[in-house]
């Protein structure tokens, strides 16, 4: 199967954690790109940079090879551990569940519905695509709050 390459940088923010939140995205694929952006009222921080992802995600509508890039430990851990995690019924090592399983179990069924393979890279802060991310995220709190 023929896979699309698809560049994803996501970010979230939440004023006060929990509190309301934002998340956004950019997708890039080829010379075009998408920008996916939300909104939740009562969230943490850890939830919105996984809507960004998974939102993103929902957008593809092909099989894709997702490179997904951020400054969260948290999305590059998940998914660093998501097939070992998602054969445990989404516990630790320790048995305890995984920190918003719920929305991990989410992606990983969007990613197997979708035909998609998801890599990550980490990134720094003051990446261009990750500051865009990061403006919008906080503008959908401001717009929304």
């Amino acid at each position: 199967m023929e896979r699309m390459n698809v560049t994803l940088t996501t970010g979230g923010a939440c004023s006060g954690n929990p509190g309301p939140g934002g998340y956004a995205g950019i997708l890039r694929f080829g010379n075009n790109f998408k920008t996916v952006c939300g909104y939740d009222p009562h969230t943490t921080n850890n939830r919105m940079e996984l809507a960004a992802v998974i939102e993103c995600v929902k957008a593809l509508k092909k099989p894709c090879n997702i490179l997904i890039r951020t400054n969260s430990q948290f999305i590059c851990n998940g998914i660093a551990n998501a097939k070992e995690r998602s054969q445990n019924g989404w516990k630790t090592r320790t048995g305890a569940r995984c920190a918003n399983y719920d929305m991990w179990q989410v992606l990983n069924d969007l990613g197997r519905a979708g035909h998609h393979h998801f890599h990550y890279e980490s990134i720094s802060r003051s990446d261009d695509d990750n500051k865009e991310c990061s403006k919008l995220a906080k503008e959908q709190i401001k717009e929304n709050a």
